[in-house]
C-alpha cells in the first residue's frame, strides 16, 4: 500500500514538473519568436535621395525698415505766429516753395527804425562829406590847420561806417521778415504738419516734415555663406501680406491705390559691406526699392518675404525631410536600411528645398513626410521618390 502511494505521488510530481518545463518552454519560444519579429519588422517610408539642383531662394524676413534718405523737418528761421498754411498735408512742393505764413509784428517796426536810423546816417554824412571837403581846398591854400583837415576825414569816415551799419542793421530785419515765410527744404511731398494756423513758434521749431518717398532703402544682415550668392546690381522680390500693406505711419495717401492681394515689389542691391573681396562672417546687403507708384512708406513692415532673383546650383533636400524648424537634423537610412538621426547645416531656401552646406552627401538616401515616431536604429522598408 505504501509502495502504491509513493509512486503515485512520484508520478504526480513528475507529471507537475513536466508541465512547468512546457510552460517555460513555449513561454522562451513566444519571446524568440515576437523578439524575431520585432527585429525583423521594417518602418514604411519615404524618401529622396540628396542630389543637386537650381535653387531660387526665399528669404523669410520677420521685419523689414524702410527709410528715405530725403526727409527733413521744414523749420521756422524765426520767432512768430503763423498766420496761414499755403499747402496741404500729402501736397506735392518743390525745394523753395512757401509751405506757410508766418506774422512777427515787431519786425515790421525794428525795419522802419532801421530806415529812419539811415536816413540819419546819411545826413550826418553828407554834412560830414561837405565839411571834410571845405577842409581839403582851405588846406590846399594854407587857409586851415592838418588838424582840421584831419578831424574833419575822421568825421567823415565814421560816418560812411555809420550809415553802413544801419544799412546792415535793415538787412537784417528784411532777412528776417524773409524768414516769415516757412519754405519746403527739399522736393517732395508734405508728410505732417506740426504746427496749426495761429500757434506761436520760437525760431528752430519744426513747423513740417517733407519727404520723397520714390525710393527707398532697407538692409539685411546676411551670413557669409548666403551674401556670396549675390552681386551688387542685382534684383529680388518683396511679398507683403495683404494687411500689412494697409499700415501707414504718415496717413499718407501711399499705398491706397493697392489692392493686390500678395504684391510683390523689386528691391534692387546697391551695396554689400564688407565687400566680398574682405573676409568676415557677417555682411550687411543694403538694397534700394523704386516706390514711385506710392506703395510703401518709410517705415517697418512685418511677415514680408524676400524671393531672390537668381538661382544658383547647390546640394539640396525637400524642406519636408527636416526634423524640425531650426532646419539641422534630417533621418538617413543606410545601405543595411538602417534609420539614423544626422545633423546639418543648412542654408538658403525655396519654397521646397533647401540647400545642404554639410553633414550630407550627395546620393544619400534622406526621408521625407511624415517623421513622427522614427528613431535611430529603426529598420526601414524604403520608397525612393522621384525628385520633382
Amino acid at each position: 500500500m505504501k509502495k502504491t502511494f509513493g509512486f503515485a505521488v512520484a508520478l504526480i510530481l513528475l507529471m507537475a514538473a513536466g508541465i512547468v518545463g512546457w510552460g517555460a518552454w513555449l513561454n522562451y519560444s513566444d519571446e524568440n519568436q515576437i523578439a524575431s519579429r520585432m527585429n525583423n519588422r521594417a518602418v514604411e517610408v519615404t524618401a529622396v535621395r540628396a542630389a543637386r539642383r537650381e535653387l531660387a531662394p526665399t528669404i523669410p524676413l520677420d521685419a523689414v525698415r524702410f527709410s528715405s534718405d530725403n526727409m527733413t523737418d521744414a523749420v521756422a528761421l524765426t520767432e512768430g505766429t503763423i498766420l496761414r498754411w499755403q499747402v496741404g498735408k500729402n501736397k506735392a512742393v518743390h525745394e523753395g516753395d512757401i509751405l506757410a505764413e508766418m506774422m512777427n509784428e515787431s519786425i515790421p517796426l525794428k525795419i522802419q527804425q532801421a530806415e529812419s536810423a539811415i536816413s540819419r546816417a546819411e545826413a550826418a554824412l553828407a554834412q560830414a562829406y561837405n565839411s571834410y571837403q571845405r577842409q581839403e581846398r582851405l588846406l590846399a591854400r594854407r587857409a586851415t590847420s592838418k588838424e582840421k583837415y584831419e578831424a574833419a576825414e575822421a568825421q567823415y569816415l565814421a560816418a560812411q561806417s555809420s550809415l553802413r551799419e544801419a544799412q546792415v542793421q535793415r538787412d537784417q530785419c528784411l532777412v528776417q521778415q524773409g524768414y516769415l515765410s516757412v519754405k519746403a527744404p527739399l522736393d517732395g511731398e508734405v508728410l505732417i504738419i506740426y504746427q496749426r494756423e495761429g500757434a506761436h513758434v520760437q525760431a528752430g521749431t519744426p513747423v513740417a516734415l517733407v519727404g520723397d518717398f520714390s525710393y527707398l532703402k532697407f538692409s539685411l544682415n546676411m551670413a557669409d555663406v548666403n551674401a556670396r550668392h549675390l552681386q551688387e546690381g542685382e534684383a529680388s522680390f518683396l511679398r507683403f501680406p495683404e494687411r500689412t500693406m494697409m499700415a501707414k505711419a504718415y496717413d499718407t495717401d501711399y499705398g491706397a491705390g493697392n489692392k493686390e492681394r500678395g504684391l510683390e515689389i523689386k528691391a534692387v542691391l546697391k551695396e554689400i559691406v564688407p565687400p566680398l573681396s574682405e573676409p568676415a562672417d557677417l555682411r550687411r546687403t543694403v538694397w534700394e526699392v523704386d516706390n514711385r507708384t506710392g506703395i510703401l512708406e518709410p517705415m517697418t513692415y512685418n511677415g514680408v518675404s524676400m524671393r531672390m532673383g537668381h538661382n544658383h546650383e547647390a546640394l539640396a533636400v525637400p524642406l519636408s525631410a527636416m526634423v524640425d524648424k531650426s532646419r539641422d537634423k534630417v533621418f538617413v537610412v543606410d545601405e543595411n536600411n538602417i534609420i539614423h538621426e544626422r545633423t546639418i547645416n543648412t542654408g538658403v531656401a525655396d519654397d521646397k528645398y533647401v540647400e545642404i552646406l554639410g553633414g550630407l552627401a550627395e546620393g544619400e538616401v534622406v526621408i521625407i513626410g511624415n517623421l513622427d515616431g522614427l528613431e535611430d536604429g529603426m529598420k526601414a522598408d524604403v520608397e525612393i521618390g522621384g525628385a520633382d
